[in-house]
């Protein structure tokens, strides 16, 4: 098809090809926390309780611990993962920690960050959606009510459980907190959780990807060394004892929740339905403030919706990881 035929195509034609061309040749992004912006960040994961790719996610979030206000690391359902799990992250964390303090003096010092990790639950919540306050929940509540005015983002790794309890007893926190969840599987294991603030806090702001944080390993540019398996041979594997604990846990990418650090580290924060690192996403009319996966058949890989407004992006946030990564190397 040469461009005369192309011009004299319906206008609604024309429209889908620029989409796709413009997903299949993404320009570079700017803003978030790459570009100066500082979040406080809370995170909860069930890192040790289901599927490794939580390790992974918490050796690339050290990575960029420079960049960001870390303010809690809390230990969520389900299954067994326990605050242990996150302490052997920041173990391999504090062999490199000499290396990583070297290239930026933001780097946290493996102390404070032991300092801010917490239990939250052991099991799902009871059907109500909410149960009794664990140390994690008491947490999230407490760095929300801190006397900052940057809101605090709740990057949810594994269920919503210790969010939920901490919303239930808070809820004027609410106001303050920004939720980022990846759902799917996670979400199947303390439904009640999530539905609890679903129904019952439709002013929450909320990012929920159901199918979009699936971008991070399906599809996208896996050419010249940027494949799931080939990527870790060539840069994490021998990059210091993060990369080693990440190739002991997994050895090709995964790092599913990894999106929603993403999400903070390049684009607008304020506007979910603009381009990030960790995807775009749309307003279903739930809430004001609750946006979830694009339905665009488009913008969907294979089977899940909104994946390629992440993995559009993988080339950007492969390589800039792999910068960081080298700085674990000896010089």
């Amino acid at each position: 098809m040469n461009v005369r035929h192309i011009l004299m195509l319906p206008a609604m034609w024309l429209t889908a090809i620029i989409s796709v061309v413009h997903a299949a040749e993404p320009t570079a992004l700017g803003g978030g926390a790459l570009a100066g912006q500082r979040p406080r960040v809370i995170v909860s994961t069930d890192i040790g309780g289901s599927d490794p790719d939580d390790f992974q996610s918490m050796v690339h979030l050290l990575f960029y611990a420079d960049v960001l206000d870390i303010e809690g690391l809390v230990s969520s359902p389900p299954q067994q993962g326990r605050a242990k799990d996150i302490n052997e992250v920041i173990d391999a964390y504090e062999c490199d920690y000499p290396r990583l303090r070297s290239r930026s003096v933001r780097f946290p010092r493996p102390a404070s960050l032991r300092a801010i990790v917490k239990q939250g639950a052991t099991d799902a919540a009871p059907q109500q959606g909410w149960d009794t306050a664990t140390e994690g929940s008491r947490w999230i509540a407490s760095r929300a009510k801190e006397n900052d005015q940057r809101p605090l983002w709740l990057l949810v790794w594994g269920s919503l459980t210790d969010v939920a309890q901490a919303i239930h007893d808070n809820p004027t926190i609410k106001a303050k907190i920004r939720v980022y969840s990846i759902g799917s599987w996670n979400t199947s294991q303390d439904r009640a959780a999530r539905d609890y603030l679903f129904n019952s806090h439709t002013d929450l702001w909320w990012i929920e990807s159901d199918g979009t944080f699936r971008g991070m390993y399906v599809g996208g540019d896996q050419s010249d060394g940027l494949g799931n398996r080939s990527f870790v041979d060539r840069h994490v594997k021998g990059h210091g004892a993060l990369g080693t604990l990440f190739i002991d846990k997994k050895r090709d990418i995964k790092m599913g929740d990894t999106p929603s650090l993403l999400y903070l580290l390049r684009g607008d924060w304020d506007d979910p339905q603009s381009p990030h690192w960790g995807g775009a996403y749309v307003k279903n009319g739930h809430g004001a403030n609750y946006w979830t996966d694009h339905s665009d058949k488009q913008l969907a890989e294979r089977r899940y919706s909104g994946a390629k407004t992440v993995n559009q992006w993988r080339r950007d946030f492969l390589k800039d990881w792999q910068s960081r990564l080298d700085w674990t190397l000896k010089d």
